[in-house]
């Protein structure tokens, strides 16, 4: 085929994809409303395909040589922030542990930033930047087994980007400044120096952060100092105890006014704007059910030494560690909806409630790449439903999970590339949870579920894993070969359909799972509500007696999330 031949078909199938991505959205919500379901929502990009990773991406998100030959150790992060000037500076010790010889280590600062200097000692450092990527050279190679020390000074005026800014300059209603960070999936490298990635950790933190006399900074951590310096700003000190993922960090800086509660040992830690100091008092009352709810299921909360913090923001909320954001208007729901449609939602604030189920996954638990972020979030709105269970019962949590289906769209797996930075499609959330409940309902055994899921945390807390170690732990502990379903559920873009063919004889059904696992398996009720039966279908035609018609023959598909097709 010619060049210009070629060039006109991938023109015209452009056209008829962009054409078939505008109508079947349309298509499908015609056929919701006519069949009494609620339409789902215009399908987002990154729900439909997955982009083209950028060199700003690949470079981003690749564990290449220079960030593999060292293990992070410490981090002090030592800034400056002036709202009016909306300028950052400042430096960040890094502490790490050669794993190999080599001279050079990569870190990360975002472009618009400026390096002032990098010193060992009082060494100044060669470096080179490509994109955010910043390479450090050392005039002497560094050994395999030795602790070193760098301080990575910067300034510059962060540019606000990303969902939630990254980093925001703004004003309160009654004009005081009001500054915060939240930057996971741009970076955190976006507002301070780091080594932006999620597979290396530092064991602990030290923040400190100057800012204008009268204003606060809550951030991540335990409360150490607050020193006056004597030029119209104050420092605040925060000291980590645990591993923290670096966009985790985070600045809080405002007018806020502090109250407290403990649980048991546990200090408890609220941050609001005076003007809403009496709605937080109500509203975050919840967060003390809340750690009930998760301690019960899944142990101590993990960061006892740092306490559990909920502060006021601008934007809806972020599970930064120890220091959980909120911003969901004071409401129960999400923004004051009903979050998935079934009525239970609006019985709970869905921001303290899901934002702090990160405590124990994505912040203790930390998926090692952002293309096992289902680790974080589908285990997180799982988590919503366990609240839900613990508070109203377990029918309220299966009819709660199975509200989020309308928000799933199964066109490509949960499961992103892996080293590319690359950002999965939001079913990671819902359709990871409903996976989750399947697998109970696979284990059929509510208390070895539980004693499961306690044992699964407890195994991997203050870790980073993958997808392998989470299903390599699932057969071990229930002895039953589940990764085919794991790899149906994440890494193929469809859902198991069980197929039923009735009426090749009186009072038999056909039955066979469709799926692109091909050693596919996967017990599943049938029958009746009131007297379910239990199969054991494979890819291969099986068939069963039963006294049901097509009509009334049922599939208990609030108990896993699975299609059906009856013919």
């Amino acid at each position: 085929m010619r060049p210009s031949t070629l060039r006109s078909v991938i023109a015209i199938s452009f056209i008829l994809c962009l054409v078939s991505a505008t109508l079947l959205p349309a298509q499908e919500a015609g056929k919701a409303v006519a069949s009494g379901e609620k339409p789902k929502p215009h399908i987002r990009p990154n729900d439909a395909g997955a982009p083209i990773p950028t060199r700003f991406e690949m470079l981003r998100g690749a564990y290449g040589p220079f960030r593999a030959n060292n293990d992070l150790l410490y981090y002090h992060l030592d800034i400056r922030v002036d709202p009016a000037q909306k300028l950052i500076s400042g430096k960040n010790t890094i502490r790490f542990r050669m794993l190999k010889d080599d001279h050079r280590i990569q870190l990360d600062l975002g472009e618009a930033l400026n390096i002032d200097k990098i010193l060992y000692g009082k060494l100044p450092l060669k470096y080179e930047r490509d994109t955010t990527a910043v390479f450090i050279d050392f005039p002497e190679a560094l050994h395999n087994g030795e602790v070193y020390s760098i301080d990575f000074y910067y300034s510059g005026h962060p540019p606000e980007t990303g969902r939630f800014g990254g980093i925001t300059f703004k004003k309160d209603t009654s004009g005081h400044d009001w500054i915060n960070t939240a930057c996971e999936g741009i970076g955190a490298s976006v507002w301070w120096p780091n080594k932006d990635q999620w597979r290396d950790e530092v064991e602990n933190m030290d923040i400190s952060v100057a800012i204008p006399k009268g204003l606060v900074d809550v951030s991540n951590g335990k409360f150490v100092a607050k020193t006056d310096l004597g030029d119209g700003y104050t420092r605040w000190d925060w000291h980590i105890h645990y591993p923290i993922n670096n966009y985790d960090v985070s600045l809080n800086i405002g007018n806020y006014v502090q109250f407290s509660d403990k649980l048991g040992d546990l200090n408890l830690d609220f941050f609001a704007l005076h003007e809403d100091l009496d709605k937080a008092k109500t509203q975050f009352a919840q967060a003390k059910e809340m750690l009930e709810a998760y301690q019960h299921y899944f142990g101590p909360y993990p960061f006892p030494e740092d306490g559990y913090k909920l502060i006021e923001v601008p934007y809806s909320g972020m599970e930064h560690q120890s220091a959980v954001t909120y911003g969901n208007l004071f409401q129960n729901g999400y923004l004051g909806r009903d979050w998935t449609g079934v009525g239970i939602s609006p019985r709970f604030d869905f921001i303290i409630i899901h934002e702090s189920a990160h405590e124990w996954f994505g912040n203790s638990i930390t998926a090692a790449d952002p293309s096992d972020m289902w680790i974080h979030e589908g285990w997180a709105t799982y988590l919503e439903g366990l609240y839900v269970e613990y508070r109203w019962g377990k029918g309220d949590a299966i009819k709660y999970l199975n509200g989020y289906k309308a928000k799933i769209y199964n066109l490509r797996p949960i499961i992103a590339e892996q080293g590319v930075n690359a950002n999965p499609t939001e079913d990671q959330y819902f359709k990871g949870a409903l996976m989750l409940n399947t697998l109970r309902s696979v284990v059929d055994d509510d208390s070895k579920w539980w004693t499961l899921l306690y044992n699964f945390y407890q195994r991997f807390k203050y870790q980073n894993i993958t997808t392998e170690d989470v299903v390599s732990y699932f057969n071990q502990q229930t002895g039953i070969n589940l990764t085919p379903i794991f790899n149906q559920y994440l890494r193929q873009a469809q859902i198991p359909r069980l197929e039923l063919l009735f009426g090749e004889a009186p009072r038999m059904v056909m039955y066979k799972w469709s799926a692109d696992e091909m050693d596919f398996s996967m017990p599943v009720r049938v029958g009746s509500s009131d007297h379910w039966q239990i199969l054991y279908p494979t890819k291969n035609w099986q068939w069963m007696e039963t006294s049901l018609t097509k009509e009334t023959f049922q599939v208990a598909t609030d108990l896993y999330y699975v299609d059906v097709n009856k013919q």
